[in-house]
């Protein structure tokens, strides 16, 4: 598989789209990039670019059409758009991330768009977003579920504001008693490095011993 490993190939790649029909756009987009070996960071850099060369109500279209193709890194460039959406389409952001992570049904799909979309939201706008968290964590879907640990432990880790991150670690708590094994598992393990981080940094946390 090639690879490409800089700003300047891509920029390279993403002035063609200039030069084409927009129907033709996804197809470059596929067969440029998304069946390249591309690190994450330089996928985010897509996605930007993207963003900013997408008619904004054309976006949406867009993501849409890069997910159903199935590559993970159609998951990171769409992710990044919908957080560049953020102020002007804040709840429709969310839904789409829910959408695409119920559509991509793997492990790394919720934890690419978990942290993109859920924690990145939930670090800019936790009062916004903690409210829709509370409603996902009791969601039927595990990896709705998920989210919720990948998006606090994003959030954390990034500077959540000390009131935020105890209502987060009090969030993810609240789910440990479930009776599914793998959605316990799962928010067990995220916990660890959750509780760690507050430990390191909060060590007057009453909940720390």
């Amino acid at each position: 598989m090639d690879s490409i490993r800089s700003k300047k190939e891509i920029k390279l790649i993403l002035s063609k789209l200039s030069d084409s029909d927009e129907s033709l756009w996804i197809f470059i987009i596929e067969s440029e990039l998304l069946k390249k070996k591309i690190k994450f960071p330089l996928l985010e850099f897509v996605g930007k670019e993207l963003y900013f060369k997408i008619p904004e109500i054309n976006q949406i279209y867009f993501t849409d059409q890069i997910i159903k193709l199935g590559h993970m890194g159609g998951y990171v460039i769409s992710a990044i758009i919908l957080q560049l959406r953020m102020e002007k389409h804040f709840e429709q952001s969310l839904n789409k991330a829910v959408e695409y992570i119920l559509l991509g049904n793997e492990w790394y799909v919720c934890d690419i768009i978990g942290e993109r979309i859920m924690g990145y939201f939930l670090l800019k706008e936790p009062e916004k977003t903690l409210p829709i968290l509370k409603n996902y964590i009791n969601d039927k879907n595990g990896w709705i579920v998920r989210s919720v640990g990948i998006a606090s432990h994003y959030a954390v880790k990034k500077g959540l504001g000390k009131k935020y991150v105890e209502v987060t670690f009090y969030l993810l708590l609240s789910k440990t008693d479930t009776k599914d094994f793998h959605t316990k598992k799962e928010l067990v393990g995220l916990l660890k490095p959750f509780l760690n981080f507050i430990r390191i940094s909060f060590k007057n946390l009453n909940l720390i011993y």
